[in-house]
């Protein structure tokens, strides 16, 4: 039986004084809007009302103040307009009123709110000076239909207070000054690498920060408002919260930057990058390894320096697969469904004002995909989701896994980055003016922006194609035949027939625009092909990449000199912020000046480096590798522990490892070419080397093998059992589950990189330059970028460059000389101690390896030859261009 209502009495819910009260109170908005609810409660005879403020970026709501909910959620409770009935109250800006709440399409549960005994629910919005600042709730436990006049005068009331709500929005402090600058900061990936942002993350919960892989959201999803402010109390936190907030504004509001002075033709039409991941952070798994790494390090050097860009990718929603090792070695994978709530992730809204969802036709049935947005400092990431209603069951799983599944779930994949990808710019109103494809993966991008442009201009596909064309850079990332996906003729027919006959190609038409040879029928579709032959601007990502890369696609430039071939290189660099331990960069800024990162791309920036004292430079190396070998331990300890090793044995990995041992890391993905295993050809030499008792050697070891991938998770075991082996026990270390917060350690804190591939097999590789800007030295074969950087004074070469034919010859040189360069040049140069103990030697070839790399292998430099070199030509925003002929 619904709740009686004649009592209530029709004077107006709140007086003239009390209204005044409030304003004269606003000062105070946390106190405020508590008082207006309890009034509103108590004259309105309700058991809950609530105020929820609108945020600023108007896409959100935050629960402010109320009574009857759990007071805990005030500040943490938060919902999409697109969420519930105070979502639509405020999507409609119009008063909503349900007598059975759960009943109505529009509820959702909030479980921590406390709600589960209210069933009516009105609310209206709370408008000032024709602006929507929230929304105002009243809730009942009995039933309760709501008269036309109780929805009036409720609705008088938010007009009463309208303007109190105003005030609270925009004293810039909100309801709770330290948990809404908090969360500002955590909503934008720019904290991941300002280290001052991240440490306050920390300090608010050391154990809760590990546990949950240093992610911001899903920390102050649990911490309650009181247990903030305590914490913020004890440790002093205030100050530093509202720095870090202000710089976070002033970064994203700086307009004076090197985009605004270089690349001001992209700024109305900005470059669009698409790329089949992305590495930014370890708490958002959409990444497998270099590639992704090397996506997430260019879209933050793009904000930096605020070159106009929005990136492209997909959703994985269990990201790529956790490993483990049993206790033979052997590599095992999890996969764990990603919680979306716990992301600093909104829905990508168009320009209609509704979510942005995406559907592609095939031949079988339509793919379709809503569009998840991220802030990355100055860049919006959007990333496209196939778990949605309508698709099938299969298509529902499309994105579910990073490079999992046949060829057909990977031309699926592919069809969404691309094509859906595309659409998804357009129905957000981005109208770009480059398309830069970040590997193949997302060719098909550029066959859907011919067909865009076709429409839009009434022209057919060879009149648009080159126009197109000329807005397109692909860069090809591998010179392994196994990284260019290829796809049998039947598969593109079905997922791309709808679009080829909008094109007005016929089936052999299409395949030549991804076939080496148009006329060999039996010849699959190669999406590097369709890259190169459909983008007037290419490039490798070294210099010896972009020889090879020449050699290999000579065939499809017929008539042309394998020197003329037109494939470039930019080199690849690395996000100075994201990689650089703190401890150096407190040193950086001694000894570099406060405003270094600014100019982290010029050479003349890190002169500096030679003034620092030898001590200082190596007593900082010497801390950072420290905590590199303590994270090594514990996590060796919980592996040992979760495969039920002995009690003993776990101790005993607690104690592994020296300060004082030349430490050399290896860590990335174990194909079989980056030859991991290539320091254990030769056990009794290696034995003799770790276990020298004057200068003895130890190795950090991580990576993983793609779950397919046979031969390379053998290689991982062979590495993997040495932990287990008496002879190297306590000197050979292997940390499962390889992300980027184990990258971050190990490169922060080895002596010495080790990369043996087999050449040129690696096209660039990036985990070295990470190493330079920590003190690190390189061990490397002359493969990629360590090709065009070693000078034979900033670190180790492994051969001369040569290769053989055969292979086991080529790796039995190798090996050869890995050994002999340990034996000969690092390890003496290594333990060669002055007086004071210092390794001068050592530190010299230190500070020359900062000196002359780390501006040269530096994001900020790769993205500022990508704009000069790439975006501005292909905008056609180039002041000069004499061409001869």
């Amino acid at each position: 039986m619904s709740q009686s209502t004649d009592s209530i009495e029709v004077n107006p819910v709140l007086t003239s004084e009390e209204v005044g009260q409030l304003m004269e109170d606003s000062g105070k908005p946390a106190e405020t809007l508590m008082q207006v609810v309890k009034l509103i409660a108590r004259r309105f005879q309700t058991d809950v009302c609530s105020i929820y403020l609108l945020e600023p970026d108007r896409a959100n709501m935050v629960l402010a103040a109320t009574v009857g909910l759990r007071a805990s959620c005030i500040g943490t409770l938060r919902m999409l307009l697109s969420e519930g009935l105070a979502g639509l109250v405020a999507e409609q800006v119009r008063p909503v009123a349900a007598e059975e709440a759960r009943t109505h399409p529009r509820f959702k549960y909030f479980e921590q709110s406390g709600e589960d005994d209210y069933r009516s629910f009105l609310g209206v919005p709370l408008i000032d000076r024709g602006v929507l600042q929230g929304v105002l709730v009243v809730q009942t436990i009995e039933a309760r239909s709501f008269r036309d006049d109780e929805v009036r005068r409720l609705a008088e009331a938010a007009g009463q207070v309208a303007a109190v709500v105003s005030e609270a929005r925009t004293l810039d402090r909100f309801i709770a000054p330290v948990q809404e600058r908090l969360w500002s900061l955590a909503r934008n990936l720019w904290w991941s690498w300002d280290n001052e942002t991240a440490s306050l993350f920390l300090d608010l919960n050391p154990t809760r920060w590990r546990e949950l892989n240093h992610n911001p959201i899903a920390l102050l999803n649990e911490m309650p408002l009181a247990t903030i402010e305590q914490r913020a109390n004890e440790l002093v936190l205030h100050s530093r919260i509202n720095y870090a907030y202000r710089r976070k504004r002033e970064y994203l509001k700086a307009d004076r930057s090197w985009g605004a002075t270089h690349a001001g033709v992209l700024r109305a039409h900005p470059v669009a990058y698409f790329s089949a991941e992305f590495g930014i952070h370890e708490s958002l798994p959409v990444y497998s390894g270099g590639l992704g790494v090397l996506a997430g390090d260019h879209i933050k050097s793009a904000s930096d320096l605020d070159i106009p860009l929005i990136a492209i990718g997909l959703f994985y929603g269990q990201g790529y697969f956790r490993q483990w090792l049993d206790k033979t070695g052997w590599q095992h994978e999890d996969y764990i469904e990603t919680d979306t709530s716990q992301l600093a992730i909104e829905p990508a809204i168009g320009t209609n004002g509704e979510v942005v969802t995406v559907q592609i036709e095939t031949r079988r049935n339509p793919i379709r995909a809503r569009v998840w947005r991220l802030k990355v400092g100055r860049i919006v990431l959007l990333l496209l989701d196939s778990n949605v209603e309508g698709n099938a069951p299969e298509d529902r799983e499309l994105t579910s896994r990073l490079y999992g599944g046949d060829r057909r779930v990977r031309i699926r994949q592919e069809l969404l980055l691309g094509i859906g990808g595309f659409r998804a710019l357009k129905a957000m109103g981005v109208s770009p003016g480059v398309l830069h494809l970040n590997e193949g993966h997302s060719g098909f991008v550029l066959l859907e922006a011919i067909l865009t442009r076709m429409r839009e201009e009434g022209t057919n596909f060879q009149a648009t194609a080159p126009h197109i064309a000329r807005e397109a850079v692909f860069t090809t990332h591998t010179p392994v035949p196994a990284g260019h996906d290829r796809f049998h003729p039947d598969l593109i027919e079905e997922h791309l027939g709808p679009l080829r006959e909008s094109l007005g190609l016929s089936h052999d038409q299409l395949m030549a625009l991804g076939r080496e040879n148009p006329s060999n029928h039996s010849e699959e579709f190669c999406m590097t092909v369709l890259g190169l032959k459909l983008s007037r601007r290419a490039n490798a990502v070294s210099a010896l990449h972009g020889e090879v890369s020449r050699e290999m696609w000579t065939v499809l430039y017929p008539g042309k000199p394998e020197d003329e071939v037109p494939i470039g290189h930019v080199t690849n660099g690395v996000h100075v912020p994201t990689w650089l331990a703190p401890q150096m960069a407190r040193l950086y800024e001694r000894h570099l000046g406060a405003n270094w990162q600014a100019h982290s791309g010029e050479a003349r920036t890190w002169e500096g480096i030679e003034d620092v004292d030898d001590g200082e430079l190596w007593e900082t190396h010497f801390a950072l590798k420290a905590q590199m070998l303590e994270f090594v331990r514990q996590r060796a300890m919980e592996q040992a522990e979760r495969r039920g090793e002995a009690r003993d044995a776990v101790l005993r990995l607690g104690r592994v490892l020296s300060p004082d041992a030349l430490t050399i890391g290896f860590a990335r993905r174990f194909a079989t070419y980056k030859r991991a295993n290539l320091i254990l050809s030769d056990i009794e030499r290696l034995a003799t080397m770790v276990n020298d008792p004057k200068r003895p050697v130890q190795f950090v070891f991580a990576g993983k093998a793609h779950p397919q991938d046979e031969p390379g998770k053998r290689v991982l075991q062979q590495v993997a059992q040495l932990m287990h082996d008496s002879q190297f026990a306590d000197r050979f270390v292997f940390v499962e589950d390889y992300d980027i917060n184990v990258g971050r350690r190990f490169v922060q804190g080895v002596d010495v990189w080790l990369n043996n591939p087999r050449r040129p097999l690696e096209a660039s590789g990036t985990s070295g330059q990470k190493v330079v800007l920590n003190g690190g030295l390189n061990l490397s074969v002359l493969d990629g970028w360590w090709a065009e950087a070693y000078d034979g004074l900033n670190g180790f070469a492994i051969g001369t460059g040569r290769t053989h034919l055969n292979m086991d010859v080529h790796d039995s040189r190798d090996s050869d000389d890995l050994y002999r360069v340990l034996r000969e040049e690092v390890i003496p140069l290594y333990y060669q101690r002055d007086a004071d103990g210092l390794p001068r030697g050592w530190i010299k070839r230190m500070k020359r390896t900062i000196r002359t790399l780390g501006w040269r292998f530096n994001a900020d430099r790769m993205v500022m030859d990508y704009t000069q070199k790439c975006y501005i030509p292909a905008a056609g925003g180039t002041s000069s261009n004499m061409r001869r002929g």
